[in-house]
Order: C-alpha cells, then structure tokens, then sequence
C-alpha cells in the first residue's frame, strides 16, 4: 500500500493474475495476523468444505464418468481464481489466505487423484508420481514455514496446475487421449515446479538462518550516558 494509505486502482492483468510482478503483499508473510474471515477465505473454507462432498459423489459414480462430480471438482478447481481475483479487488489479504490456498489446492488435486486412480481414468504410474508431489509439496511448504521460507508459486506450477486440474476434469467426462497426453506433461511440469520450489526455499532458509545467527551474535547496544 502506497505511503499515503490509499489503495491505488489494479490494472486488469494485475487483477486478474497476469501481472504477478513486485513483493507479495506484506499481510501474507510470515509473522503476520491470520485474519481468518475474509472474504477470500470463506470461499476457501466453501472449497475445503466441497472436496468430500466430491469423493462421496465421484466415488459413489458407476465409472467415475459422473456430470454432478466433475461439475463439483470444477467449482472447488475455479473457487481457487475466484478467492484471488476477490482478495486483488478488495485488498483483504491475510497470512491465513497464504496458508489456506496451497493446502486447498493440494487436497483438491489428491481427491481427483485418488477418483482417477480408482477408476483408471487416467494412466496409474503418472498419478503416483502426482501423488508422491503433492505429499512432497505439502512436507515442503511446512519446513518452509519452520524456517521463514514460504513456496514462491512460478508460472511453471501454475501451468501444470492447470494441466492437471484440466486433466482430471475432462477425465470425469470423456475418454480422449489428449487428456491423458496432457496430464502427463502436467505432472512432468509439477515435479520440475517443485525442483524450482525446492532450491527458491534453500536459499530463502539460508538467508534467514544467517540474519537469525548475526542477530545474535551482535553485542546489544549499550544506552548512552549523559554528564
């Protein structure tokens, strides 16, 4: 926010996500208030609510091809967009939106996992290796909270996020081989994203371990004396 207090206008590529340049905003870093009823966040708590909701349906299927459950998977999937765009226009950015987000997003994409596993819709081995990512990402995200390193998002894990959420959803309602081409490149830019994940957190941890080990080995300042 500008010195001034005011919130300036976003443009449209900065609102809708396009625009991702600059820090992220200093309400969602680490230290900061959870502020847990935002907007934003009730439509994650909508979403988190939604995921067994989903299982029961999709699981509950003949053939996992089920028009009610991929309709349910795409709204939990497009409630991830909606919560952004939301908490861009109205500024109401929170520590717990940093939190909530990536553990919904996770969820979401191991509950399609688990449908399309269950159904063989979509080829088994690339769901392991989707499934072993997001477990992975999930460890991750934690030892990054436990060293002050949050998982910086790039583009890359985006578009396989895209990939694989677009995967799974297609699967749940038509037979095409292109669905399976395409999750497999997703799951393969996945696991590249999280390499990238991995070394961005190394060196963010190294950086706050070493401020944490000068801070304390800096003699306290000692108050100055008057005559």
């Amino acid at each position: 926010m500008p010195a001034d207090g005011k919130r300036r206008p976003l443009s449209r590529r900065r609102l809708f996500g396009i625009d991702r340049s600059g820090p992220e905003p200093p309400q969602t870093r680490a230290g900061q208030p959870l502020r847990p009823f935002t907007v934003p966040n009730l439509i994650g708590y909508v979403r988190l609510a939604a995921i067994p909701v989903f299982l029961v349906v999709a699981l509950g299927s003949g053939d996992g091809r089920d028009a009610v459950a991929a309709l349910i998977f795409l709204a939990i999937a497009l409630g991830d967009l909606v919560d952004g765009l939301v908490a861009r226009a109205t500024g109401q950015y929170s520590r717990m939106g940093a939190l909530l987000d990536p553990v919904v997003d996770r969820l979401t994409i191991l509950s399609g996992a688990i449908v399309c596993w269950h159904f063989e819709l979509l080829p088994r081995v690339a769901i392991a290796l989707l499934a072993a990512r997001e477990v992975a990402t999930l460890v991750l995200a934690r030892y990054g909270l436990r060293h002050g390193a949050d998982l910086e998002i790039t583009w890359v894990g985006r578009i396989a996020v895209f990939l694989i959420m677009g995967g799974i959803f297609w699967a749940m309602v038509v037979d095409w081989t292109i669905i399976e081409v395409g999750f497999c490149v997703g799951v393969a830019l996945a696991i590249l994203a999280t390499v990238l994940y991995v070394r961005a957190a190394q060196r963010k941890a190294r950086a706050f371990d070493a401020a944490a080990a000068q801070r304390s080995v800096q003699p306290p300042v000692q108050p100055s004396s008057s005559d």
